[in-house]
């Protein structure tokens, strides 16, 4: 009888046993697939420590390269959620191939880690340059964010291999002088930018040096003027602002972000100014528009491409070990970043493209915007937005 029980109990616990769901897995040898996870904190100044840079970048990536991103707010915090271990973190500006900042740091589980805020400073990649001008000195700006840059000339942007040195090359309005005297000087300067931007330059011009972009001669009042390297179908500028304060709306979400307004006044203390007539919305970004009217004061685009014009390398470009890709973020927005080449080939595999969310593979940015810093100083709110500027290119 003894051993029928035995026998018995053995035969229900088989049938118990058939019963299990083929799917089921026993609960002593359930995976968790939770990422652990802990939190870094930290302030992003300029390279100085004076200025808090708004919308900076700041990222990780786990070891299986899925990315963790956040941005930094308009007094230059944030707090990033990223996984348990020793990581690399990443703070940038623009793609970050001018300015970019890295820091290797251990997180630890439900942890948060404040970063210090030397570590956290804006370093400058960029070798940046600028022309003088009458009205404008936006190298002012630079140098009170602790960065550097490097008086060149109008006869200095006739020799593509000095231009090529830099990244950056800032034209100051009013830099265009004595055109009449020396026509054949701007046209060999106006070519050299164009190659210089097709190879991945940036360029800001202020004001009166639009004619760097579509010709003329210190000004333009004229649309189609010749010279110029920009199609005369992309852009338009006549120099007939009328001075006075006109009220303002920034119109792109990320300078928003970094500047934490979007309505301002800007001072155009000057006789005349240039104003910008038409543009190509295909081409052109406007990230500052007159808010009665609609009119663009700044503008940007990195859509600049033309046939015939020779490859060269530009700046960092020959010695960088970082690449720019495209990435693609929660909520389907796309981000543009500068990341160690060695690990292209892992985040492409994620689904990440080589080069810059938008604009042409190899275009440097053009920024061109209506104000600067005048003479007088009375520039208000837009010598925010003018740092800003500086650190996207």
């Amino acid at each position: 009888m003894k051993k029928f029980n035995l026998l018995f109990i053995f035969i229900i616990l088989l049938s118990l046993g058939a019963c299990r769901s083929e799917s089921e897995t026993p609960a002593e040898i359930t995976i968790d697939n939770t990422v652990k996870t802990g939190k870094v904190t930290g302030k992003v100044m300029s390279q100085n420590g004076v200025k808090p840079i708004g919308g900076a970048s700041v990222f990780t990536f786990d070891e299986k390269y899925k990315i963790y991103y956040t941005a930094t707010d308009a007094d230059g915090n944030f707090a990033l959620e990223a996984p348990v271990g020793n990581h690399t973190f990443y703070i940038q500006t623009g793609n970050g191939s001018n300015f970019r900042t890295e820091i290797n740091a251990t997180v630890k589980n439900n942890e948060t880690l404040s970063l210090d805020a030397g570590q956290t400073k804006l370093n400058q990649v960029a070798k940046i340059a600028y022309v003088k001008g009458s009205y404008d000195k936006i190298e002012d700006i630079i140098l009170s964010l602790g960065y550097t840059a490097t008086e060149i000339t109008n006869n200095d942007l006739t020799n593509l291999t000095t231009i090529a040195q830099y990244d950056i090359i800032f034209l100051n309005c009013g830099s265009r002088n004595n055109y009449s005297s020396n026509p054949a000087l701007y046209a060999a300067a106006e070519a050299n930018l164009a190659i210089f931007v097709a190879n991945g330059g940036s360029i800001y011009a202020s004001d009166w040096d639009v004619s760097y972009l579509v010709g003329g001669t210190s000004n333009t009042s004229a649309c189609a003027p010749a010279g110029g390297f920009v199609p005369d179908s992309k852009l338009c500028s006549k120099n007939i602002g009328n001075s006075g304060n006109l009220g303002a709306t920034v119109t792109n979400a990320g300078l928003t972000t970094a500047l934490g307004f979007n309505t301002l006044n800007i001072n155009y203390d000057l006789g005349t100014w240039q104003k910008i007539i038409s543009y190509d919305p295909a081409y052109w970004e406007v990230l500052v528009k007159e808010t009665s009217t609609n009119d663009a004061l700044m503008i940007r685009t990195n859509h600049f491409s033309a046939t015939g014009l020779p490859t060269t390398p530009i700046g960092n470009a020959p010695t960088t070990t970082f690449t720019t890709v495209c990435i693609t973020l929660p909520g389907n927005i796309q981000i543009s970043l500068s990341v160690p080449q060695a690990i292209v080939p892992y985040l492409v595999a994620l689904g990440a493209t080589v080069g810059p969310c938008s604009g042409s593979a190899s275009s440097g940015y053009i920024y061109y915007t209506t104000f600067h810093n005048h003479a007088t100083g009375n520039i208000g709110n837009a010598g925010v937005i003018l740092q800003y500027v500086i650190l996207n290119l």
